[in-house]
């Protein structure tokens, strides 16, 4: 099943979740190396169970046999809908239309189409021959025209959104995109809605009022899909700060604060990063969004915990969908439990 036909739907309807993964470096024998796949999928099976309507993989080019059987095996084995990560820089055509074929062949029915990222310290300018990939996609633009010119309607597509503007339109030195780099990363991401994209999925933030800005402005230039806010629950100093550097996301100063206060401390800084994700949840629920999409850096149970201070799951059981926000009135809705099965 298409991922967009879980999530859209009547603003009324239940709060749905979902978890992302990276696709874990697999090292070893093959006995080594199957124990860890083992492990990966079974803690997938161990989450998905609370009621996801769907998890996510990352595309590990250097790896990408293990991101397509992983994908495979969570679509076939967990039995929940799987949404594969591809990345099309350094891709040429075949390998791309290899992945497809692949995950396709294992009943994977939804891709979240991206350029990806180059090396760390080039730029797009200095790509070489080898990683711009002549003939193949490049940029996520390119890559959802040809999934839908080879693939027709098969696919559910998701694309990338960023509240603060793509990091490329951030200038060194800035923690904020110019106004015309904001606008044209707005105008391009529409671009890639209109090739056939179903869903936006946001990069991650850490202020609330910055990805409903963004919502808005989406809808104030056409873009009229689900968009599916990316939430990261902190665990560790050192995943926030390589995060937050990477994307370039703005920190408000009273975040930052209470993470330098806490990073010495893994516990505390958890524990906080469960209140902080909640807390920002909440508002965003609030707001009238029906869907949470979980960065979880392969940890469980931050992204659980959070759900559970939401209410949206029921603690050593399965998860019970429950509406909140507001309604298409601006009314906010009372809480209200949904049943579980095909309640998503």
């Amino acid at each position: 099943m298409k991922v967009i036909h879980k999530i859209a739907g009547d603003h009324d309807g239940p709060v749905v979740f979902s978890f992302e993964y990276f696709t874990p470096k697999l090292s070893g024998n093959a006995e080594a190396r199957a124990r860890a796949s083992d492990a990966f999928v079974a803690k997938v099976a161990r989450m998905a169970s609370h009621g996801a309507a769907f998890c996510d993989i990352t595309w590990r080019p250097r790896d990408a046999d293990s991101t397509l059987a992983l994908a495979g095996r969570m679509q076939r084995e967990v039995g929940v809908e799987t949404m594969m990560h591809l990345t099309c820089l350094g891709m040429p055509l075949d390998r791309i239309d290899h992945a497809l074929s692949a995950v396709r062949a294992a009943g994977v029915q939804n891709v979240l189409a991206l350029r990806g990222d180059p090396p760390l310290g080039t730029t797009d300018a200095a790509l070489s021959a080898d990683e711009t990939a002549p003939g193949g996609p490049a940029c996520a633009l390119d890559l959802v025209e040809h999934i839908r010119s080879k693939q027709g309607d098969y696919f559910g597509i998701a694309v990338a959104g960023y509240p603060e503007a793509h990091p490329d339109k951030i200038p060194e030195g800035s923690e904020v995109a110019t106004v015309e780099g904001y606008e044209s990363d707005l105008e391009y991401l529409k671009k890639k809605v209109e090739a056939g994209a179903d869903l936006i999925v946001t990069q991650l933030f850490f202020d609330v009022d910055i990805f409903l800005k963004f919502v808005g402005d989406c809808r104030r230039v056409g873009i009229d899909c689900p968009i599916v806010p990316g939430i990261l629950p902190i665990a560790t100093y050192r995943n926030f700060q390589r995060m937050t550097e990477t994307c370039k996301t703005k920190v408000p100063a009273e975040v930052r604060a209470a993470v330098e206060a806490r990073k010495g401390d893994e516990a505390a800084l958890a524990a906080y990063g469960v209140e902080l994700a909640t807390e920002m949840c909440r508002k965003i629920l609030e707001n009238g969004i029906r869907e949470l999409h979980f960065y979880t850096m392969n940890r469980e149970e931050p992204a659980l915990a959070v759900l559970r201070n939401l209410g949206l799951l029921t603690v050593g059981s399965k998860a019970v969908p429950k509406s909140l926000g507001k309604n298409q009135n601006g009314k906010k809705a009372e809480l209200e439990k949904k049943p579980a099965n095909g309640s998503l």
